[in-house]
This record gives C-alpha cells, structure tokens and sequence, in this order.
C-alpha cells in the first residue's frame, strides 16, 4: 500500500511539473511580446478543463472601460432570474437617454427617444455592439453602478471596481480609473459564468450569444484565430490623451477549441503610447500563442 501511495505521489509531481513547464514557456513567449511593448499589459488564462493557469499582473489594477458591460449584464439578467425583471418587459427610452457625441446606434436609429424597446434589445445593443447609452439605460434601471458593484463582490469577486457609468466617464479622463479589474478576477468571473454558478441556463444562453456576436473589437482575441473560432467576448476601449497616452485597450473572453480544451482568457492594456493597431495585435498575439498552447498540449 505504501509503495503504491510513493508511486501515485511520484505519476502526480511528475504531472504537475510538466505542466508547470509547459505554461512556463508559453509565459515566456508572453513575456517577450509584452517586454517590447510601451505599455502596461496584464493578462490572465485558465484552461477550462485542464485547468492550467498562468497570469502577468495578475493582480494588477486595469481600468476596465466597455469591459464593465459584461459585469452590468451579470447584474442585469441576475435580477431576471429572480423575477425582478423580464427580457420582454418594455423599457421607455426619452430623447435625454439617448445624447448624441458618444458611441451609441440606440441614438443613431432613435435619435428622438420616445420609444418602447423590450430588455432584451437594450442588452443586445449595450453587450453585442458595446452602446454606451444603451449601458446606462441598463444601469439606472437597476440602481446604478452601486448594485453592479455590490452583485459581483457577493459572488466572490473581490478585485474589481465599477463607481461610474457611461456619461460620468466622458465627463473626465481621470474617472475611468474607478472602473477597475484586475486579469485575475475577469477571468475569475468568465469561470463563473461558463461553469453555469450564477445564471439560469435561459439567461446564461442569451448572454452567450450576445458575447458570441460582438460586433466590437474582433482584431482582438478573436484576430488571429482559425475562421470560424467560437469567441464569447467583451472589448474595451479608451480615447487617447493629448500626450497620446491610450488608458484602455481590453478584451476578455472564453475561446472554445476543436480539441474541447476552451479556455478563459483577459488582456488588459492601459497607459499604452502604441497605437490602435500595435495594442490589438498585442491581445491577437497573445490569443494565437495560448490557443496554440492548447491545441497542441498532450
């Protein structure tokens, strides 16, 4: 009995320092991307069967921008599920929820307000095509970032801060930073949400396929990947300053893989003096070399 207890610890080290290999190459290749880059990167993986881990600034704060979207339509379809609201339920909308000079089709279609449009819809624009007004339509239908807040932080999620909606955003630069997440707990709650621990499978189904949609930020984890990948995702994007400083260029996401190894995967961008381009093809590169990563693991 004791033999075969030795030889059972001696198969499980041998398991877990293998695998520890294995992710500790590709952090190396993650780590030579992100050492040539003029920003601040933190990224976050977990393999969703496998459970591989591997995290750079794991625990760092990021400012999260349209990232929060997906925590607001948590808190949303949580109240859903708890027969607060309904996803056909009628939501007026006045000209003064639609302002012009922010990212919004609401506005675009409805310029004058003064329109009935069922939950599910405003979910759809604010999560599949990132509608700013369409977010803090949501937002004060609920009780405002406070109940967003608070919703995450009662499902375990610590390390993240959402303080200000949409509009207070615009209003200045500094505000974004209280929207904050580290990579860690983005993909802490992706886990939560894929293992099915906080929705119904209705509401779990519906955001699914909002996040699979996305009309935004598809050079991003989705860029390089083989056509046709699964990605359920959630971008977030930042103006740049007048030093040419760009706070904010995110994605976070679950990747489903042919070899059913899917993973949950953040990359957080702040404080980036690269431009558009270079800081999406930070996040594709990373998402290629992690979906190879799996692919090819044994």
């Amino acid at each position: 009995m004791t033999r075969v207890f030795y030889i059972t610890i001696i198969i499980f080290s041998f398991s877990v320092f293998a695998t520890f290999a294995q992710t500790g190459s590709l952090k190396q290749k993650l780590e030579q991307i992100i050492s040539t880059k003029k920003a601040d990167i933190g990224v976050s993986i977990y393999g969703l069967t496998s459970k591989d881990t591997l995290n750079i600034n794991g625990d760092k704060h990021f400012p999260m921008q349209s990232v929060f979207k997906f925590h607001i339509a948590l808190a949303v379809l949580h109240q859903v599920d708890n027969g607060k609201l309904s996803l056909d339920q009628k939501i007026y909308i006045k000209k003064s929820d639609l302002p012009a000079g922010t990212w919004s089709p609401l506005q675009k279609k409805f310029p004058n307000g003064n329109v009935k449009l069922p939950l599910k819809e405003i979910l759809s624009y604010t999560v599949s095509h990132s509608d700013n007004n369409g977010c803090d339509i949501l937002l004060k239908l609920i009780g405002g970032t406070a109940a967003v807040n608070n919703y995450v932080h009662s499902i375990g999620i610590k390390d993240v801060s959402i303080q200000a909606n949409e509009e207070e955003m615009r209003k200045a630069w500094d505000v974004q930073f209280t929207n904050w997440s580290t990579p860690g707990s983005a993909v802490q709650l992706l886990r939560k949400f894929y293992n099915r621990e906080i929705l119904s499978k209705k509401s779990y189904n519906y955001l699914w396929k909002l996040m699979v949609e996305s009309s935004r930020g598809n050079n991003r984890i989705k860029g390089q990947l083989p056509s046709g990948t699964v990605v359920a995702h959630k971008p977030g994007t930042s103006g740049t300053n007048e030093q040419g400083i760009t706070a904010a260029v995110n994605d976070i996401g679950i990747v489903i893989l042919p070899n059913k190894e899917h993973f949950a995967i953040s990359v957080f961008i702040s404080s980036s003096k690269e431009n558009d381009e270079v800081n999406e093809k930070i996040i594709s590169d990373i998402a290629k070399l992690t979906w190879n990563y799996f692919i090819n693991k044994k």
